[in-house]
């Protein structure tokens, strides 16, 4: 079994305090904050952001694989996923995720092609993992 690991810390109190992500490889650090998580505060990262990172990088590589396996020869796979923060049961909660993929891969047709994408959708780790999101939706482009 992989294992990959994360740390954070925090310091100080919610509103006026600050923290740093970074990635067990050091491959990844990033600053985050109260104002970057709720206040669309741009200078930092937050939970979500990283969410949504991890998500569309597996969705990605999850599809590629699909369609090599069912002998298609892609060449590219871009996704964005937008990670919607709410509120649920008094408490901020992840509502939605939107998944938005364009990919290249040459004599798929868009009926085999939407069929792996969703499939995709079902079967990614991180999809699985994000489970208790009550709504995740795809737009699938196939580019020519």
């Amino acid at each position: 079994m992989k294992k990959s690991t994360a740390k954070a810390q925090w310091n100080k109190g919610l509103k006026n305090g600050n923290g740093e992500v970074q990635s067990g490889t050091g491959n990844f650090k990033a600053g985050y904050t109260f104002a970057s998580r709720f206040e669309n505060d741009a200078s930092a990262t937050n939970p979500e952001e990283l969410i949504g990172a991890a998500h569309a990088g597996c969705y990605s590589m999850f599809l590629s694989a699909l369609l090599e396996k069912a002998n298609y020869e892609p060449q590219s796979v871009q996704t964005t996923a937008t990670v919607h923060l709410g509120e649920k049961d008094g408490g901020p909660h992840v509502m939605k995720i939107e998944l938005n993929t364009e990919a290249n891969a040459a004599g798929i047709s868009e009926d085999e092609f939407q069929k792996l994408a969703e499939e995709a959708k079902a079967k990614c780790p991180i999809s699985k993992a994000l489970g208790a999101v009550p709504e995740i939706t795809l737009t699938a482009t196939l580019k020519k």
